[in-house]
């Protein structure tokens, strides 16, 4: 007959592992920090949501310290606390016995104490004992195998545990049963790894906790060894993989789609900056990441301002006016501003296909080349001042409110004749 799915409490780990069973013994290796104790708490609290009954066997904290870690959860009349410590690691002390001082009737919750828990047929009788007196199917927290070694031994442990598991699962329980990583003979955990239906190693690395599934019998579980972060949270467990991904920003992407804005080929960048184009290339990749210093000298060198280079492209799509002042001088290779001056029109962040750009060409002054080294058409409208340019050996001169359009060929000069006036031509680049 096919065993019935119960939750862990936790959603995604219930898809990772493929769901408990009835009949489930659950081994939990946990390191300090690894939030073992979380995971016993949504399971706890699955369980007495169902209406479930619970036991609650507890060899490493005392009853007063075991209810006030289940907080709410101990006012539940299905949990039962069978509780090993007080005349086990607690030595019999009066500071622990002074709990049963109070008038049992009381209690939301039911406590009993295991008078010899030093003696494990004593602690079994106990859990059968109480076992039988519940109906459905009872779920236990058995906290912790590592308690047990230092009242038992580890071959008394490793016989308990042997013995205990066949008859848990037989009686319809799922058990979690709680153990220190590294508190264990390998012989010791190789044992009972082989006995439980299901092994789950809790880690922490590198300040991050994280689940690994050993062992997940007759399921089909496709996670196997696999590591899966998580952090727990007011909500319980939150895996990583529930979390929505965090937005990452291409800072190389983004330079390199300024850079052929501006129309500048990476070694025209390099030369501004003063590295080599191969730092360049490797800024754009994200192979390295530009210092400080570095980030303002390539802002300064793209004429933008460097909060520019953290912008998502498009991010000014939704602005209609760009003022005069908020514009950026652009810098032309191969020539001085006091030949020529460009200013771009549209911010950077415009996620208009086209470049937009001033030039200024001072009075007299000659361009030996174009300004633009940019592969595509261009088209341009003399705003004042006149021009004359020379392409494919033919010379012609520009008017205020002449167009020109480029679509392939490249002028080979520009010439201001005026000795007084500057020229300003509006220039266009289209990708």
């Amino acid at each position: 007959m096919e065993k019935r799915r119960v939750s862990s409490g936790i959603a995604e780990l219930d898809r990772l592992l493929g769901n408990l069973f009835i009949g489930d013994n659950v081994l939990w290796y946990e390191e300090a920090g690894s939030f073992s104790s979380t995971f016993c708490l949504c399971f706890i609290n699955e369980t007495l949501q169902a209406g479930k009954p619970l036991i609650y066997v507890t060899f490493d904290r005392s009853p007063k310290n075991l209810v006030s870690y289940l907080g709410p959860l101990a006012e539940s009349q299905k949990l039962t606390i069978l509780d090993c410590f007080t005349n086990g690691k607690g030595d019999r002390s009066d500071v622990f016995n002074k709990f049963y001082e109070k008038d049992g009737a009381m209690w939301p919750y039911q406590v009993i104490k295991v008078n010899e828990p030093a003696d494990a047929g004593q602690v079994a009788e106990a859990m059968y004992g109480l076992h039988a007196t519940l109906s459905g199917d009872v779920h236990f927290i058995i906290d912790s195998l590592t308690g047990m070694q230092s009242l038992w031994g580890e071959e008394s442990v490793l016989d308990f545990y042997v013995r205990t598991c066949p008859r848990l699962y037989e009686l319809d329980t799922i058990a979690y049963w709680l153990i220190e990583r590294g508190a264990h003979s390998g012989k010791l955990k190789a044992n009972i790894n082989k006995v439980a239906q299901v092994v789950i190693d809790l880690a922490v690395r590198r300040g991050s906790s994280s689940l690994k599934i050993i062992k997940a019998e007759k399921r089909q579980c496709k996670h196997l060894n696999e590591q899966h972060a998580f952090s727990a949270e007011e909500t319980g467990i939150v895996f990583a993989s529930q979390k929505p991904p965090i937005a990452t920003f291409d800072l190389g992407a983004r330079i390199k789609d300024i850079r052929l804005k501006q129309g500048l080929s990476q070694r025209q960048l390099a030369d501004l900056i003063g590295v080599t184009p191969s730092t360049i290339s490797q800024v754009e990749k994200n192979t390295i990441y530009p210092s400080l210093p570095a980030l303002f000298r390539l802002a300064e060198s793209l004429s933008v301002d460097p909060a520019t280079l953290f912008r998502e492209t498009g991010s000014d799509r939704g602005a209609l006016i760009y003022p005069a002042a908020t514009r950026s001088p652009i810098s032309i290779p191969r020539f001085s501003r006091e030949v020529v001056e460009a200013e771009r029109l549209l911010s950077p962040d415009s996620d208009l296909p086209a470049e937009i750009i001033l030039i200024r060409i001072q009075p007299g002054k000659k361009l030996p080349g174009h300004f633009s080294a940019r592969k595509g058409k261009e088209f341009g409208y003399l705003v004042s001042g006149c021009l004359e340019l020379k392409i494919n050996g033919r010379s012609e001169t520009l008017a205020p409110g002449d167009t020109v359009l480029l679509p392939r060929d490249t002028p080979e000069r520009w010439l201001n004749p005026s000795t007084d006036n500057v020229a300003e031509l509006l220039w266009i680049i289209f990708p």
